[in-house]
């Protein structure tokens, strides 16, 4: 009688055994216990959740022997899309299910990381560039483009424009091409520069006004460049932005011109330098 009751007590606490599979992002792990929860499993099985982890069936439902328990671990994604930045929370665990996660779809776009890379879960930055129309009008050219370019400049580089000295371009070469955008590239209208005014020893000027540096800056005008252009000034000849983001030979070719401007009475444009005895006199 005694062993009779001995087996039926077994069988009873056999009965409460549960076997159930806990997966954690994919890893499968069995647990056995007398747990009644899938919080209770999750704890036995050493399974602690963080803030938006998301976990099927829910943390308080009952478990039966033989469930299946998913838990999928929340990670920070740092979204880039076009140039515009927004964070989110994803439980995918590779790219490619994130970008999905999101309902983003960039057939034929360029991502930063292929979709096969995991996503750690201390998160990542990803940057996804779709393709875009975008459109260039330089000179007599007219191309319509399909492009994951992330600058104006790069567009320009992919369709083979080049820029000469004193082109202008708009919208500016950093700046991100939308879909549809216009990029229109105007060459300069060169104007000649007599020899006469090319042979004066423009490398004494710059050397006197900025020590010879095209990216000197004096905030007292401010003045700019090799030759200390005021904005005013180098825009009255032609100049585009700012002195010093243009290379040398364009910002003397500026200040030739500003020379011819005045018709030589140059000492009034650079007055630090203009009674200065060096040899461009």
């Amino acid at each position: 009688m005694a062993g009779a009751v001995a087996v039926g007590a077994i069988m009873a606490v056999s009965a409460l055994v549960k076997d159930v599979v806990v997966v954690v992002d994919g890893d499968r792990r069995p647990v056995r216990g007398f747990a009644g929860t899938v919080e209770e499993v999750l704890a036995d099985a050493g399974v602690s959740l963080g803030f938006a982890d998301v976990v099927r069936p829910a943390a308080q439902e009952t478990v039966s022997d033989g469930v299946t328990i998913e838990v999928r671990r929340a990670r920070p994604l740092t979204l880039t899309v076009d140039g515009r930045t927004s964070r989110h929370l994803v439980t995918a665990t590779n790219v490619g299910e994130a970008l999905a996660e999101l309902d983003i779809a960039p057939a034929g776009g360029r991502l930063s990381a292929p979709p096969s890379d995991a996503v750690p879960l201390e998160g990542m930055e990803l940057t996804v560039d779709t393709r875009r129309r975008v459109y260039v009008v330089a000179g007599s050219t007219r191309v319509a483009s399909r492009t994951t370019a992330r600058t104006v400049r790069e567009v320009l580089r992919q369709k083979r424009v080049s820029l000469s000295p004193g082109s202008q371009v708009h919208p500016p070469l950093a700046t991100f091409p939308k879909d549809g955008t216009v990029i229109t590239v105007t060459p300069p209208r060169t104007i000649p520069i007599p020899p006469e005014v090319a042979s004066l020893d423009w490398p004494a000027l710059a050397l006197c006004e900025s020590g010879g540096d095209p990216l000197a800056y004096n905030p007292e005008g401010p003045y700019y460049g090799l030759y200390q252009f005021s904005v005013p000034m180098w825009r009255a000849v032609g100049g585009m932005g700012l002195p010093s983001a243009w290379p040398e030979d364009e910002q003397t070719y500026r200040a030739q011109l500003l020379y011819q401007h005045v018709d030589g009475h140059w000492k009034g444009q650079w007055p630090t330098c203009g009674p200065h005895p060096v040899s461009y006199t």
